[in-house]
């Protein structure tokens, strides 16, 4: 059996362990420059705001009905996720990140009740320990724990957990459970679907092979095996297709310096290859991006620019990638322009395994650069939870000096300075 805990309103929930005057009252946490809702509470979704809608749509909203509208604190939410899954380890050692507020478990043969209760353990202890309320579905497949997990949401009778632990609750689960809520399925191929009268997940999976063969891609048959009692999603497998990878800000102000626009990159390039690292992969090729606001094309001239530049071996160095950035950026900068955004990509990943070696390759100096970065990975671990890397590129800037957050609360957890204050 499989199981997935998933935190409810993560981010906002994360915000009232540490304030609980946010408690029973409507809350959006905003995105990057504070430009738009990417979590909501319950409380401000009944007031008809939903993710995704522009924070200045709503102002009027927030403040007719006290809203309170804070700044998304992702080096706190990081740190509360950090908790969560090792609170869930004490428990159950197996465990597959998905997200940064949900992770699935592995929980072997043992009897739908004895998993029941186990899942009530497991939420019971994570409230207790880091102060956010989960969720759990249990079932044999990834997917279905994922329609579990939204019945035990959705209804308060299921006490946070939901097991789908027969034939019987399969099926009605799935004919309850709509097309577009299928893990797997969206938005798009959910209106294809429909064309065909397929309106619930009982549909879909009722389907034989040869049509459903003939209706989705590879992802879709998944998802069509895994609907009916058939274990085949290996994330190990979804993650090594990945080719490329992407890093990039909009600024909360606009940047008219080469320096400014250096820092932000280098910022980018320097994350990106942690990244790689982090994935044992590399890249065989990076490109940098640079725009202005395209918002302001009536009152501000308007340039659009990319560099790409190939290396002679993949690599996830990160002095090899800073450098061939700010080369990239020296050949498409251009004085007079307030840059509004700006990125890295990084493309043609391979395993670090499948690097080829040319003939004149320094063999030696790979083995110390990759022990360099081993050192400098270790010892920015050992950094508080939340904090920016111990070492770094001396042209790196911080992220903080460009994105806009000016309703963002403080680092209780992993900063001294902004310890919780108790007055008595």
């Amino acid at each position: 059996m499989i199981g997935i805990v998933d935190c409810n309103n993560f981010f906002v929930s994360c915000e009232r362990v540490f304030d609980p005057s946010l408690r029973g009252k409507p809350v959006v946490v905003l995105s990057s420059n504070d430009g738009c809702v990417c979590a909501a509470s319950n409380e401000a979704k009944l007031l008809g705001i939903k993710r995704g809608v522009p924070f200045f749509q709503i102002r009027d909203i927030c403040q007719r009905y006290h809203v309170a509208a804070l700044s998304g604190n992702h080096r706190l939410y990081g740190d509360m996720s950090s908790r969560v899954i090792a609170t869930i380890s004490g428990i159950v050692p197996d465990i597959e990140v998905y997200s940064i507020d949900e992770a699935f478990l592995m929980l072997g043969d043992s009897s739908p009740d004895e998993l029941v209760n186990l899942g009530h353990d497991i939420v019971k202890r994570i409230l207790r320990f880091t102060g956010i309320p989960t969720c759990m579905g249990i079932a044999h497949t990834k997917t279905l724990a994922k329609a579990a997990v939204k019945f035990a949401k959705r209804y308060p009778g299921y006490k946070s957990v939901c097991a789908i632990g027969n034939d019987s609750q399969r099926r009605t689960a799935l004919r309850l459970t709509d097309i577009k809520d299928v893990w797997g399925i969206g938005r798009r191929l959910s209106k294809r679907l429909s064309v065909y009268g397929i309106t619930t997940a009982l549909d879909f999976a009722q389907l034989d092979e040869h049509n459903v063969n003939s209706m989705v891609n590879v992802t879709g048959v998944r998802t069509w095996r895994e609907l009916n009692n058939e274990p085949c999603i290996d994330s190990d497998i979804e993650e090594s297709q990945q080719k490329q990878m992407c890093c990039s800000r909009s600024f909360g102000e606009s940047i008219s310096t080469y320096q400014g626009l250096n820092d932000a990159i280098s910022f980018f390039a320097e994350t990106i290859s942690r990244r790689l690292r982090k994935r044992k992969q590399a890249a065989r090729s990076v490109c940098i991006f640079i725009h202005t606001n395209t918002f302001r094309a009536e009152d501000q001239e308007q340039y659009f620019n990319s560099a790409q530049i190939a290396f002679d071996e993949a690599t996830n160095d990160t002095l090899t990638i800073v450098k061939a950035c700010a080369a990239a950026l020296r050949s498409i900068y251009r004085r007079g322009y307030l840059y509004k955004k700006a990125g890295v990509v990084v493309t043609d990943l391979v395993t670090e395994n499948g690097v080829q070696r040319s003939l004149f390759t320094d063999i030696a100096d790979i083995s110390r650069r990759n022990h360099l970065m081993g050192v400098i990975d270790d010892i920015n671990a050992k950094a508080p939870s939340g904090h920016r890397g111990s070492v770094h590129p001396a042209s790196a800037g911080f992220i903080d000096d460009f994105v806009k957050s000016d309703h963002r609360s403080r680092l209780y957890s992993t900063r001294l300075s902004d310890i919780i204050e108790v007055n008595v």
